[in-house]
This record gives structure tokens, sequence and C-alpha cells, in this order.
């Protein structure tokens, strides 16, 4: 890491933005006395903003979640022992991902992960994050952003997170980044050298990580017009693009190859059996069968569905010629994988009977 990099005033504002940035139109603060109200403020975010913050005189909290994707994630620690975020850190870098440790504005510490570019799925991310606490046993840890997208044309905006650097307590040790990698625990000489040196996730990352270790993502169900066990729609980025336009669009052939493969996405978000069995049965009144071949049955799709629940397959079954034609190339695998096969997972899978 560099040190001592003479920056203007312009120069870290920029950064500080690059860092931790969300929402453009709104954003918090909060009082600076000991158990001062936070509050929301309806107002573009502009450089005299975030000046304001660096230099002490108004908190700013950034509202991480536009829309489906987030720029970072965020661990919130309450407690002033530091060994439980020193845990989730070290954790978080046995699947590669860096994770820097701040310390917060009153008590306890955030854990800070930084995304690529203009950022990556929210809800990819905060299955990670969630997936590593469980893993360390703290699973009652607070993770921003809380959701995993809002809604186009939602009244809501999340909830905002206190950003680092506040000018009034930086002198006092708080709102700045320490040095876990010396293990002093002490902030950095130059929180700005750091800030420009941290390392940024990519969202195939995240993919690769949810994809080996068979994380669920969230699925919701919406009731449907008249229909008892409603209507599936799967969130945003829940599925792959390939899962999402058979679902749509329905199929035409294999449709019982096609049924399984569904299945095995369907419980990978996380729904229970009698759920996939409810969204499959809506599928296949889309499907369209050609030479005047019959729609999948009720029967054959419990034996698909059935099959899926077998065991857990980590294949996204890209080379299947049932996927295929539904591949894109907007999917992070397929680019990922240069459209590469995958390992076969088939062993235990699907009665392949023509459909």
């Amino acid at each position: 890491m560099s040190r001592n990099k003479p920056r203007s005033t312009a120069n870290k504002i920029r950064l500080f933005r690059t860092r931790f940035s969300g929402l453009e139109h709104v954003y918090g603060s909060y009082a600076q006395a000991s158990g001062g109200r936070a509050w929301q403020i309806k107002r573009p975010v502009t450089a005299d903003v975030i000046l304001a913050h660096l230099t002490g005189k108004r908190p700013y909290g950034v509202y991480l979640l536009t829309g489906e994707t987030t720029r970072a994630m965020v661990a919130d620690f309450d407690d002033d022992d530091a060994q439980p975020p020193l845990h989730f850190i070290a954790a978080l870098a046995h699947y590669g991902l860096p994770c820097y440790l701040e310390r917060s504005k009153r008590r306890g510490f955030h854990a800070w992960t930084f995304m690529e570019g203009d950022g990556v799925n929210a809800m990819k991310a905060r299955a990670v994050f969630r997936r590593v606490l469980e893993e360390i046993q703290l699973p009652a840890t607070e993770v921003f952003p809380k959701q995993d997208s809002i809604p186009v044309g939602s009244t809501s905006f999340g909830n905002f997170i206190n950003a680092p650097l506040f000018g009034a307590l930086v002198p006092k040790g708080r709102t700045v980044f320490l040095n876990v990698v010396d293990g002093s625990l002490r902030p950095y000489a130059n929180q700005w050298d750091f800030l420009e040196s941290v390392a940024l996730v990519t969202e195939a990352l995240l993919d690769e990580i949810i994809e080996v270790n068979d994380i669920p993502l969230g699925g919701q169900f919406h009731s449907g017009g008249g229909m008892s066990l409603g209507v599936f729609q799967p969130l945003p980025g829940a599925l792959p693009p390939c899962a999402r336009r058979m679902l749509q669009e329905g199929v035409s052939e294999n449709q019982r190859v096609s049924c399984f493969r569904l299945a095995v996405q369907l419980r990978r978000i996380g729904l229970p059996p009698d759920i996939t069995m409810a969204a499959l049965q809506q599928w296949a009144t889309k499907n369209h069968p050609r030479d005047g071949k019959r729609v999948i049955t009720e029967n054959e799709i419990k034996a698909q569905a059935a099959a899926a629940f077998l065991k857990h397959y980590h294949g996204s079954a890209c080379e299947d010629s049932a996927v295929t034609p539904y591949c894109d190339d907007s999917c992070s695998l397929f680019r990922r994988r240069g459209n590469a096969p995958l390992p076969d997972d088939t062993s235990l899978q699907a009665q392949r009977s023509p459909s």
C-alpha cells in the first residue's frame, strides 16, 4: 500500500463515493449526542453532503441497495469484543472474499466487503454473508443491505448504514478502518491509501461460491387469481436466465428432463418439495409440445421432482440439450465457463423417456 499519497479534497470525495455509494436521492443522518435519534433526508447526495460528513459537520448514512444491486456488504457487530468480526473476516477469507474492519461510531464494529464496478446482485451477496454467519454460529448478526431488492416504484428505500470517516469521530479512533493484517487492530495511518487499495469482489466469484457450496437463494410466492397454491414468482436474480425463461415460456420438447432440471434449480433457491410441485404444475400449463405430443402429466412431474430431491446436484446443466436452447450470454456461468460443458450430475436424475 502506498503511503501519504497527497490527495485533493475533490479526489477524496470521489474515492469516498466510489466505496460508499447507493441511492443518490436520499440519505440518512443522526444526532451526534449519545443515544441521538436517526432520520432520513430526501435530498440529493451531493459533494457538499459528503464534505459535511468528512469534516464532521453532519453525519451521512448510505442506502446501499439500489434496486437489486449493491456496491458493498456490511455485517454489523454491536459488541466491543473484536473476536466475532475477526472470526467472520477469517471465514470469508476461506471463500476467497476480502473483508475489512471498521470501528463503528459508538460501540462495536462493521465488517465491509466492497464490490466491483456498479455492484453485484444483492440477493447473492446477502446469501453468501448469511451462510458464513451461520457457519460461525452468528446467524443473528445484522447484515446490510437488509433486503434482497427494492421493487420499482416502491416508496421504501430499505435501511441506511452510517458511513465511515465521520470527521468528528476520526480523531477519537471511531468510524475508521483497522489494520487486521498485522494484528494490531490500530487505525490505518492513511485511511485514503487504505480505501484505494481494497480488493473488490465480482459477481462471478459470488456465483462460483454459491454454486460450489449449494447456497440457496430467495424466492417468493404471490397469490394468483383464484389459485389456491399461488403463482410462483422467483425474485430477480434467484434463478439463472435459462431456468427463468423455461418457467416463463414453457418448453416444446424434453419435458421430463426440463422438469427435472427446473426442480433442481427450484430446490437450490430453497423451495420445499410441495411448493416446487405447485410451481412445476403451473409451468406445465405453458408447455407446447411438438408433433402432437401430450403435455407432461402430474404423475410425471411428481416423479421428476422426487428425483431432484434425492440428493444435492451442484452442476448447472449448461451442457444439457434440454437447457442449451434457453442459454443466455448474460448469464455469468455461461460467460465464466466460455460456454464449456459442466461436470455431469445426472447419475440419479430424470427418467429420460421421450416427451
